[in-house]
C-alpha cells in the first residue's frame, strides 16, 4: 500500500474492514488485529454504544478510573471519581482532601451561570437605524425560537438576554447578536447552537421583510452562528481557610509561618510570570479535567475557557489567590466552569452515569463546585510540594510503577524495587541501575 496515497471511502467501511486497512500498514497485521480487538467490550451491546460515541472507531482506549476519597465540600463528604493517567494527580488530590477535611474542608459557591452564544453577521446600513429597531428584532428572536426553548423554559432556563454588538471598527460592517443562556443542568451546547442558527434565519428575514430598510440594508450575510466556550459569567469560587498554625504537618511543614510566606510568594510569582502561570494553572486543570472526563463533560471546552479567563487582563496569570491576614491562611480559586449533569455522554456512558450516581446525582451547579474544589486541591498539593520537599520526590515515587512496567519487570522485582525506592530517590537511571544490579546478582547466585 502507498502510504501517501489518498484513502477514499474509509468512513463507509464496516468496523472489521477499517481494522484490516489499518493493520495492513504493519508488518504483522494479525498481531495488530488481535491487539485492537482485545480491548473490545465483552458485551456486544455496550461495545456498539462505545462505537457510536465517535467516528471511524476501531477499538477502545482505556484510561484509569480512580477515586479520591475524603473530599469535604460545603460540609458534605464525597468520594470523587477521577479519570487520568497520572497517578500523582490522584494522590495529590486525595492527600489535599485529607489534609483539609479536619480544617473545615472546601467552601464553594456558584457566582453566576450565564453562557454565551453569538451570531456573527455582515450588514451594510445605518447603525443608528439598527439600534433603533433592535427592540423589535429582539422580540422577533425570542418569539421565533419558542419552539426550541419551551422545554428549557419549563425547567427555569432558556434565553436570558440578546444584545446587539457593533464591531465595524475591527471589521467593516461587522456585527454580532450576543445572546446569554441559562441551560440549568445541561451542558447546553446543542440547545444554544440550535437557538443561534434559528436567530440567523430570523435575522435575515428581519432585514429582508422590514419596510424600514432599503437598498443594501435588505441584505444580511450570516457568517456563522455558534456558542462561545468563553463563559466568564459562568463562575464558581472555592476556598480553604484555617489558622496559620493549623498548617503544621509533621515531616512536611515544621514551620507554618515560613511555609505560608513561601506559599504566598509562589502564588504571586504565578500571577506575574506567564511561564510559571501556565504550569500553575495546568495543576488546577489536572483535577478539573479528571472530574470532567469521569462525568462525561467536555474538558477541552473547560480548558479553553479557563485559559482565556486567565488572560482576561491582557496578561496570562495564575487563577488562584492567597490571603494571609490576622493569623489566618486563605487560598481560593475563582474560575469559569460550564458543566452539565444531563445530556451528552453524562447519561449515555455507563461510567459517567456511575460517577454522577457516586456523587449523589449532583446538579450542574453542585458539579461545578465539586470540580473547582478538586482543581484547587490539586493545585494546593503541587504548591505545597514545590515549597517544601520538591515536586519530584512524590511525583517520581508515584511514577515508579510506570517505569517498572516499561522494563518488563516480574512481580518479585516490582516488590523489591518498591521496597528499595521507599527510601531512595527515584529516577529512570536509578531504577535501571537497580534492576541491572538485581538481575546480575540473580544470575550470579543461580
Amino acid at each position: 500500500m502507498h502510504r501517501n496515497k489518498i484513502l477514499p471511502g474509509f468512513s463507509k467501511l464496516n468496523k472489521n474492514e477499517k481494522i484490516e486497512v489499518v493493520a495492513n500498514r504493519f508488518n504483522k497485521p494479525g498481531d495488530i488485529i488481535a491487539e485492537l480487538t482485545s480491548y473490545w467490550h465483552h458485551d456486544p451491546d455496550k461495545q456498539k454504544l462505545f462505537d457510536e460515541f465517535s467516528e471511524n472507531t476501531i477499538s477502545n482506549f482505556y484510561f484509569p478510573f480512580s477515586i479520591a476519597p475524603n473530599f469535604l465540600i460545603n460540609n458534605k463528604m464525597y468520594m470523587v471519581p477521577m479519570v487520568i493517567e497520572e497517578s500523582s494527580v490522584v494522590a495529590a488530590a486525595s492527600n489535599s482532601a485529607k489534609y483539609w477535611s479536619p480544617k473545615g474542608g472546601f467552601k464553594a459557591e456558584v457566582i453566576s451561570t450565564k453562557k454565551i452564544g453569538q451570531v456573527h453577521f455582515i450588514w451594510k446600513g445605518e447603525v443608528e437605524k439598527l439600534h433603533a429597531l433592535f427592540p423589535i428584532l429582539k422580540e422577533e428572536l425570542i418569539a421565533g425560537t419558542q419552539h426550541i426553548t419551551a422545554n428549557m423554559n419549563k425547567r427555569g432556563g432558556g434565553i436570558t438576554d440578546v444584545e446587539l454588538v457593533e464591531m465595524s471598527d475591527e471589521i467593516e460592517n461587522y456585527y454580532q447578536l450576543k445572546a446569554t443562556f441559562d441551560t440549568k443542568n445541561a451542558m447546553g451546547a446543542n440547545f444554544i447552537n440550535s437557538c443561534l442558527e434559528e436567530f440567523g434565519l430570523i435575522l435575515k428575514e428581519h432585514f429582508a421583510e422590514n419596510e424600514c430598510y432599503t437598498g443594501d440594508e435588505k441584505s444580511c450575510h450570516i457568517i456563522m452562528a455558534i456558542l462561545s466556550n468563553y463563559t466568564p459569567e459562568c463562575l464558581v469560587k472555592t476556598e480553604v481557610e484555617c489558622d496559620i498554625e493549623c498548617l503544621r504537618k509533621a515531616g512536611d511543614i515544621d514551620d507554618p509561618e515560613y511555609f505560608a510566606w513561601k506559599f504566598e510568594k509562589a502564588v504571586r510569582i504565578a500571577q506575574v510570570d506567564t511561564f510559571r502561570a501556565a504550569t500553575h494553572n495546568k495543576g488546577i486543570f489536572n483535577g478539573i479535567d479528571a472530574v470532567a472526563l469521569a462525568t462525561g463533560n467536555d474538558f477541552r471546552a473547560i480548558e479553553a475557557c479557563g485559559h482565556a479567563y486567565a488572560a482576561r487582563s491582557g496578561k496570562y496569570r495564575g487563577l488562584t489567590e492567597v490571603k494571609i491576614e490576622n493569623g489566618r491562611f486563605n487560598y481560593s480559586l475563582t474560575i469559569p466552569l460550564s458543566m452539565g449533569t444531563v445530556g451528552g455522554l453524562t447519561s449515555l456512558h455507563p461510567l459517567a452515569k456511575f460517577s454522577l450516581e457516586l456523587l449523589g446525582n449532583p446538579s450542574a451547579q453542585d458539579l461545578m463546585m465539586l470540580a473547582a474544589s478538586v482543581g484547587l486541591a490539586n493545585n494546593f498539593g503541587a504548591i505545597k510540594s514545590l515549597t517544601t520537599k520538591g515536586i519530584q520526590v512524590g511525583h517520581m515515587k508515584m511514577h515508579l510503577l510506570n517505569i517498572l512496567n516499561s522494563m518488563n519487570t516480574t512481580d518479585n522485582e516490582k516488590a523489591l524495587a518498591t521496597e528499595y525506592f521507599a527510601i531512595h530517590k527515584v529516577s529512570y537511571h536509578s531504577v535501571t541501575r537497580f534492576l541491572s544490579d538485581l538481575r546480575t546478582e540473580k544470575i550470579e547466585t543461580t
